[in-house]
């Protein structure tokens, strides 16, 4: 997937994250995930897998949203959206993304529906999830 986020048919999904370090979510998203950077900066513009991610350091109320504060989590205990990737071999993806970078990798947990991988990113703790199939 090349360029930006721009929906040829139907709709395309982005998710917004607000992050205190841009560039080192940018590097997690880019270097760990395996995303391509479409924009560096304010914002960071990340094309991963059929679908885009923007990284921002937040802001103040905006003309249109005049009470509307965007700042990230105040701590890693605190979380305000998460991020779940479906993959088909959980198994390789935790051993390639835990290869590519720093985080906490706790045991995975594995059920009879899904297996999951929780880790503490740079944007925030999220939880990585993948359903076997």
């Amino acid at each position: 997937m090349t360029g930006f986020p721009r929906a040829a048919e139907g709709i395309a999904l982005t998710h917004f994250t607000v992050t205190s370090d841009v560039d080192r979510s940018r590097r997690f998203h880019a270097g760990v995930l395996g995303g391509q950077v479409l924009l560096a900066g304010e914002p960071t513009i990340i094309a991963l897998a059929n679908s885009w991610i923007v990284i921002n350091a937040g802001g103040p109320p905006a003309d249109d949203k005049p009470t509307v504060t965007l700042e990230p989590p105040p701590g890693p205990d605190r979380v305000s959206s998460f991020l779940n990737i479906r993959v088909a071999d959980i198994n390789a993806v935790y051993e390639q993304w835990r290869a590519r970078g720093p985080g906490s990798w706790p045991r995975r947990q594995t059920g009879v529906l899904s297996s999951a991988v929780t880790c503490a990113t740079p944007t925030a703790t999220s939880s990585k999830s993948a359903r076997q199939r």
